[in-house]
């Protein structure tokens, strides 16, 4: 059995959503145990974390970048870095914002960077944009809410909610998008834990 743990702050409700379509995706998996807790949680508990075989990273985009919450849980596990407390575990991270950019890349970069600086293994969609719904590429209006990976991220789920509240976005292409991912993550750290049995 293999323990992953969904770490992401959420400040209006949308980046909670995409976090709990990420745990559904992962605990998905036979033989995956999933954690999801909020960056002040993850804070508290941060002891626990040595023992996770994998930890996904969520937060929304705030003004092209990670969220002051995030931020502040990754200057708390710092603490980490100095013994590689997380060295080998899977990584993952994923993003929320209210338009199709928001400058995203920005956010999964940093985060990106954090795992490499644990010395993490880290995991991106592995998914082509649109990839339910190919023929949505060749028009003018690109794919729509119901598309997997609409906005074309290789490096983790982005998901764009606009200004619609949490009960309708982010919409149900970004949830399956999300979902697919924490399967994913699952899947490849199954597959790193028989590795090393």
């Amino acid at each position: 059995m293999i323990r992953i743990y969904i770490v992401y702050f959420s400040g209006f409700g949308h980046t909670k959503v995409q976090a709990e379509a990420v745990q559904r995706g992962a605990a998905s998996v036979n033989g995956t145990e999933t954690v999801l807790l909020t960056t002040d949680q993850a804070t508290e508990r941060l002891d626990e974390l040595d023992d996770a075989d994998a930890i996904i990273f969520g937060t929304p985009t705030y003004m092209g970048n990670i969220s002051a919450e995030m931020k502040k849980f990754m200057e708390v596990g710092a603490k980490k870095w100095f013994t590689l407390a997380w060295k080998d575990k899977i990584a993952g991270a994923f993003t929320n914002s209210s338009s199709f950019s928001g400058d995203k890349l920005n956010t999964l970069m940093g985060l990106v960077i954090n795992a490499m600086q644990h010395g993490m293994i880290y995991v991106g969609t592995g998914m082509f944009p649109a990839a339910n719904l190919p023929n949505t590429m060749n028009s003018v209006e690109g794919p729509g809410h119901e598309a997997h990976n609409r906005v074309g991220s290789f490096i983790g789920p982005m998901a764009a909610s606009f200004q619609v509240d949490a009960a309708q976005a982010p919409p149900v292409g970004d949830r399956e998008t999300a979902e697919l991912y924490g399967a994913r993550v699952a899947e490849i750290t199954l597959q790193f834990a028989r590795g090393r049995q």
